[in-house]
Parts: structure tokens; C-alpha cells; sequence
């Protein structure tokens, strides 16, 4: 099995990168990291260099993938690691440059490790893990990052000496709801109340939803949803690095996995959201507002969400990271995973002893927030 380092996408077929990737996780398509990479998304100005691992088999067909970037920074990961940066900062060792596999501002659990079915997963990720381990040397990164990872994925990463660490986020799951009602019969009778409130805030503004898939959306429509983009970012003192001629080339290549959340009032759109769709998930992503409504943000980038995946019937709703007030709302916290390779073992030591205390705090806390559930317990509770 031969591996190598590819620096930018387009080096690579896009049908041999998706048929090692699949389509189902709209993240991986190579029309999707394509376009990061061709409007600037990545790159120079933002410090996210592109150095897939990839490997082919005997007769030299692609069979696997590992998305990767070599990195001068920590924004874009939302697995924070300032804290490290800045021991190493202190102790005068370099921690950046460092590798990182993941989706560039993109905090969405999926497979790092992509295997073509056909191949054996094991050796050709084994092949992708060495491969990514002698970048760290050539490259002399202080570390190896795999960011949001599955379980499966983590554990072998695990087993071939990475530390993992531990988060939570909240996601939706579809009981097999047969309507948005359905859903909301499910839930106490105060969470149901605070939900059918929220929603009825945004009617009685007189604003009225719709949703628009990528491929059906017109030019002043990305025009209008990327300055809602851009305006959260500069309301938080954020980098927008999303440009407008990324959502626009996803929207002609990949559009049918886009989705578009429109908030209008009195023919004037004043709020939108804008989210990604898998074979069986949605993916919340961002959102903006011309001006502040009551409620308007829940109906916006939950509610119309969770009514989606019903209509839709798709089974997960990932609404984007953080938010304990999302419990309320029907979402519940999940672990999620990262495998991290540090280089020098005093560090690595460190770092091992500080995630496992970290770990053991996570655990605490989402049962805690378990115990929170705006579920139902029995028949008995709804009221």
C-alpha cells in the first residue's frame, strides 16, 4: 500500500475522492472541502494548509482518506487548546505548527479515517495513521489533532497511543415522530408550553418561515444570507472566513444538501439560518438577523430544524456546539470525541493527566444535564 501527502484537493479526481468518502456526510464530499480551498477559505489567510493523507492500493486505486491541515493557529477547531498553546508558549517551546484532522469550522462528529467499503479499514487507517505521524516529523509540528472523531475512529486512534478527550454537545433525535405536535406530546407539559410560546412570539410578529434549498436559492438570496453570516461574526468580534463564493459554489455543487431557513416580515427578510443535510442528519451551521425578535433565534435554527427532519424523516439533528439551553428545547448532550499525539513526552504527560481529570468532569456533567431531560419520564407526567 502506498500512502502520500496531497496539498490541495484538486489533485485528486472528485469521483475517486467520493467514492472513499461517500456522500452521506455532506462535510467529506470533495465538492465541499474543494470549495473551501478554492475561494480562500483555507490556506494563507487563514492559517489551515491542506495536507490530506491519502492511500492507494496495489493497483493504485484510491481506497483512503484523511483530511488534514497543517496549522500556525487554534480558531476554527472548537476543541480548545489555548491552555496548551500557552504552556508550551511559557516553557519557550514552539507549539505551532501542529497537524489537524478535521473540518475546518466545522464542529460536527464524523469519520476522520475514510475507508472505501470494499478495503480492509484496519490496515489501510493503520497505513493513514503512520503516514500522519511521519508529517509530524517532516513538518516539525509540536502535535497531531483528529477533531471530532467517532467512536470508532477514537478508539482506534487510541489504540495506536493517542490521548482522547472528552466534550459534550446536544443533539435531536427523531422518535419517529409523526409531526411536529407529535414531537412536543413527548415533552412535559411546562417545556411544551415554553416551546408553543416561543413559536407563537415569532407569529405575532408577523413573521413568516420558509426554507429553500441550496440549488433553488437565487444569487440575492446568498446575497442576503451571507451578509446575515458575516453580521454574527462581527457582532462577537469574530473572523467570517465563510465567503460568499464558497456558499455559492456548494449551493451549484452540491445544493440538494443545503438548506436555507428564511425569516420574512412584511416582505422584507429579516433573519436567517443556514444548515447542511445528510443522508439521515441535519447539520445546523449559522445563522444572522437583521434585528433582534423575540424567540425568533429558537424558531429559526431549532424549531424549523426538528419540523424538517419529521417532514423529512431523518433521524439526527445536530444544531451546532454548545448551548445547555437547547435541553429545554428538546435536544439531550452526547459525548463527543478528539485523539490528540503530543510529541514531547513531558507535555504528553501532562496533557494525558489533565484529560482524564477533564474526562471524569464531563462524565458528571452530562448526567447531570441528563437528569435535566424535558422528556417525559412516564404517561403519567403529561399534564
Amino acid at each position: 500500500m502506498r500512502t502520500a501527502v496531497v496539498k490541495q484537493i484538486r489533485d485528486i479526481p472528485p469521483a475517486d475522492w467520493n467514492r472513499v468518502s461517500g456522500t452521506a456526510h455532506p462535510f467529506l464530499r470533495y465538492e465541499f472541502l474543494s470549495a473551501l480551498e478554492s475561494n480562500g477559505c483555507v490556506g494563507d489567510t487563514y492559517g489551515w494548509w491542506p495536507r490530506h493523507i491519502v492511500a492507494y492500493d496495489a493497483d493504485g486505486t484510491l481506497v483512503g482518506i484523511a483530511p488534514l491541515y497543517l496549522k500556525n493557529n487554534s480558531y476554527g477547531e472548537f476543541v480548545f487548546d489555548w491552555a496548551w498553546a500557552d504552556a508550551y508558549h511559557r516553557a519557550s517551546v514552539p507549539y505551532y505548527p501542529k497537524l489537524v484532522s478535521a473540518i475546518p469550522y466545522t464542529p460536527v462528529t464524523g469519520p476522520r479515517l475514510l475507508v472505501h467499503p470494499a478495503s480492509d479499514h484496519a490496515q489501510v487507517s493503520h497505513a493513514i495513521i503512520d503516514r500522519a505521524l511521519s508529517l509530524v516529523t517532516a513538518e516539525q509540528a509540536s502535535s497531531l489533532h483528529w477533531l471530532f472523531t467517532t467512536e470508532a475512529d477514537t478508539t482506534l486512534l487510541c489504540d495506536n497511543g493517542f490521548l482522547r478527550r472528552s466534550s459534550c454537545h446536544f443533539h435531536w433525535h427523531n422518535a419517529g415522530y409523526a409531526s411536529f405536535d407529535d414531537f412536543l406530546s413527548r415533552l412535559s407539559s411546562r417545556k411544551r408550553k415554553k416551546i408553543r410560546r416561543e413559536r407563537r412570539h415569532v407569529q405575532e410578529a408577523g413573521i413568516d418561515m420558509h426554507i429553500v434549498h441550496g440549488n433553488e436559492a437565487t444569487p440575492e438570496q446568498w446575497r442576503i444570507m451571507h451578509a446575515f453570516y458575516c453580521s454574527t461574526f462581527e457582532k462577537k468580534s469574530g473572523v467570517p472566513t465563510l465567503s460568499l463564493g464558497f456558499f455559492q459554489e456548494i449551493s451549484r455543487t452540491m445544493g440538494e444538501q443545503v438548506v436555507l431557513v428564511f425569516a420574512s416580515q412584511g416582505g422584507d427578510t429579516v433573519a436567517g439560518a443556514i444548515m447542511l443535510r445528510g443522508a439521515d442528519a441535519l447539520y445546523g451551521r449559522h445563522w444572522g438577523c437583521r434585528e433582534e425578535f423575540n424567540s425568533l433565534h429558537f424558531e429559526a435554527c431549532y424549531y424549523q430544524g426538528i419540523d424538517y427532519c419529521i417532514r423529512n424523516h431523518l433521524g439526527l439533528f445536530e444544531p451546532g456546539a454548545q448551548g445547555e439551553h437547547k435541553i429545554s428545547r428538546g435536544f439531550l448532550p452526547v459525548y463527543t470525541w478528539s485523539a490528540h499525539w503530543i510529541v514531547e513526552e513531558r507535555f504528553r504527560m501532562a496533557i494525558k493527566r489533565y484529560l482524564q481529570e477533564e474526562h471524569e468532569l464531563i462524565v458528571g456533567y452530562h448526567d447531570d444535564l441528563m437528569e435535566t431531560s424535558p422528556y417525559r419520564k412516564t404517561e403519567l407526567d403529561d399534564a
